[in-house]
């Protein structure tokens, strides 16, 4: 018996060293798949990150041409439909008139339950009204000239 322990020992011996060799396989196997994963990953963040400072570089150029005729659009549309609040004062630049015709909105809606705001609250639509045509009406070029470097206020 103690010979058949010396072969059970040598075979439990050998499979052991052979435990250990496949251990340190799959131990250098999962070293290099860790780096290439981490190169993986380096190569995806280096592609996200140029994809979104391309992403950034479009957005803030569809967005700088406020001279364009979207601005001019966006300004138009607003003058008739919230002209009398002064919205595309705001958005053109003009903080001063378009408090002026916001002041005037607000009071004539509250002298309005006394009566007299009756005769006021039409006067900062019609203004709107005409202005949102007027800027609907000029070219691109004329209306950039004209509203955001001459800076001209009111119609």
């Amino acid at each position: 018996m103690s010979d058949e322990n010396k072969d059970l020992g040598d075979k439990a011996k050998d499979l052991g060293d052979k435990a250990n060799e496949k251990f340190e396989d799959a131990k250098e196997a999962t070293k290099e798949f860790a780096e290439d994963a981490k190169e993986k990953a380096s190569d995806f963040a280096e592609d996200a990150k140029e994809t979104a400072k391309e992403f950034t570089e479009s957005a803030k150029e569809a967005f700088s041409g406020a001279g364009g005729e979207n601005k001019k659009l966006l300004v138009g549309i607003l003058a008739i439909i919230l002209g009398s609040l002064g919205v595309h004062k705001f958005l053109l630049g003009y903080q001063k008139e378009g408090f002026i015709l916001l002041g005037v909105s607000i009071a004539a809606y509250v002298l309005s339950c006394v009566g007299i705001g009756l005769l006021f609250v039409w006067v900062p639509s019609v203004i709107g009204l005409i202005e949102g045509i007027i800027y609907l009406t000029k070219s691109d070029e004329e209306f950039y000239n004209t509203y955001q470097v001459g800076k001209k206020p009111w119609f």
